[in-house]
């Protein structure tokens, strides 16, 4: 697949440029005013020095102008790298060091991260989210290839940062097959884009599916307030919303306090994270709409599986993988397990990328001959439906026994009175570990360690009853709300 991803934009963008792309700021704007904010950005790109191979890094929140250095960079024949402004200062700098990015952009009123690259020697800008962006002079150029369309910065769940290289056909190929076999992606339905676009899953499903395949797009640069969030569903008559699982009691407890479910929503799809089963029905029941879960990893693209339709999904599932994967399901040593046997998810397909920037150790643990460890221990049933059972970083052994976070996390919610739950193991020396669940109650409930441990002895196997509960009011989470289970290990032992 040779197509680039700026060439599928102009093609788009050609076809009707009175159309509407964007909703941003309460207007709708057209694709010939697009079209020509990118042209005006790789003009001043150009003038600043910015070449093929070169990279250029963007702490922007979800905005146009995301989207338009993204295709404007693409036109050069250079490689964006989106970031988190609230990753850490020194985290973003270890990350920039390794890059060499030939220039920065930054949003207007960013404060202290700008001061402490500047003073690194980087050279950055700040712009207006509706660009253009200002000239600024190019000093580094880095040796990148033209086919790099995009690297991610992502930790996952180890804590330390990889980066992520991916092409244009990783990309095109991911978005295409999400458009044409999953529902609700169809062109002409509007769309809103709110998950960060510095991570794959709010980038490729949310940002460049819509941008390239004609699906309108709703672009809010945060998902809270979520009073503004249900007013530019309804205003802009959004069909379709992608979210992660954290997100989805927020929509459940303001539609509780009031406040008016848009007519035009159709699907809500959640990625990014385990789905409570019971959640999403409550979602479906309460919201009236269509709710699938997917599976994705950043190194994919990054959708892998999903439900593709309300007629075939299975709740408590992940769905079917996309059309141009093949799997495996490995033992921990990386040998292939008969079928029907739980294990670790090897992929392998065009939206794989070839590997991490600069860890060959890393690429050689987690990808072989084309194939990618997810690190995810599956089952699969008879209709080849997967079930993501945990990490395999994350697997408790209770005297030999491999008992999984996930499974004791949705019996402890299943209880009235909780309103989200994380588990962990902790080292013990008899047992080799033991079970340890955070809880954080549903406000006003009182509970109490015995009537949680009660309550799981009840549904669970002895050796998968947590030993110790401990009450907080938070659970840590990746920016894509993903339960940050190594640091509630690290508070443990601390």
């Amino acid at each position: 697949m040779n197509i680039r991803l700026e060439t599928m934009v102009e093609n788009l963008v050609s076809q009707n440029s009175e159309k509407r792309i964007l909703w941003w700021n309460g207007r709708w704007w057209n694709r010939k005013e697009f079209l020509a904010k990118v042209a005006a950005c790789r003009e001043i790109l150009e003038k600043s020095g910015f070449e093929e191979g070169d990279r250029l890094a963007l702490y922007l929140p979800d905005s146009p102008l995301l989207l338009i250095l993204s295709v404007a960079v693409w036109q050069i024949g250079g490689t964006i790298v989106p970031l988190n402004t609230r990753g850490g200062t020194e985290a973003n700098l270890r990350i920039l060091r390794k890059l060499k990015p030939s220039g920065i952009i930054f949003s207007e009123g960013t404060r202290g991260l700008p001061e402490a690259i500047e003073s690194e020697g980087f050279t950055s800008v700040m712009a207006d989210l509706e660009g253009p962006i200002p000239s600024f002079r190019i000093t580094v150029h880095a040796e990148g290839r033209r086919d790099m369309a995009i690297i991610f910065a992502t930790s996952g769940t180890t804590g330390n940062p990889k980066l992520v290289p991916l092409s244009h056909s990783n990309l095109l190929n991911n978005a295409r097959s999400v458009h044409e076999n999953v529902e609700g992606f169809e062109t002409g339905n509007i769309l809103m884009n709110i998950l960060p676009n510095f991570h794959a899953f709010g980038f490729t499903v949310c940002g460049l599916l819509p941008l390239i395949f004609g699906l309108p797009q709703v672009l809010l640069p945060s998902f809270i307030p979520v009073k503004n969030t249900f007013a530019a569903l309804r205003e802009a008559e959004v069909r379709i919303l992608i979210a992660v699982p954290t997100m989805l009691p927020f929509l459940l407890g303001a539609v509780e306090k009031g406040e008016k479910i848009p007519k035009s929503l159709r699907y809500i799809l959640s990625g990014g994270g385990r789905l409570d089963p019971d959640l999403e029905r409550r979602v479906e029941a309460r919201m009236g709409v269509v709710s699938f879960q997917g599976y994705g990893l950043t190194e994919c693209s990054p959708v892998v599986a999903t439900n593709r339709s309300s007629a075939t999904k299975k709740t408590g599932t992940i769905g079917l993988t996309l059309p141009d994967y093949e799997i495996e399901i490995r033992d921990p040593e990386g040998n292939v397990l008969p079928r029907g046997k739980e294990g670790i998810l090897w992929v392998r397909g065009p939206s794989v990328c070839e590997g991490y920037l600069g860890a060959p150790e890393l690429n050689e643990e987690r990808f072989h001959n084309g194939w990618f460890n997810t690190g995810d221990i599956v089952s699969i049933d008879e209709d080849n439906y997967i079930k993501v059972l945990d990490r395999a970083t994350d697997l408790i052994i209770v005297g030999g026994f491999n008992v999984y976070p996930q499974e004791i996390e949705e019996v402890i919610q299943e209880h009235p009175d909780v309103y989200m739950a994380a588990v962990v193991g902790i080292k013990h020396h008899l047992t080799g570990e033991y079970p340890k669940a955070f809880v954080i109650p549903q406000e006003g409930a009182h509970l109490t360690q015995t009537g949680i441990i009660q309550f799981c002895k009840d549904r669970l196997a002895h050796y998968k009853v947590p030993r110790k509960v401990e009450f907080v009011t938070e659970l840590p989470l990746s920016p894509v709300g993903k339960i940050l289970r190594r640091e509630l290990r690290e508070r443990h032992t601390s």
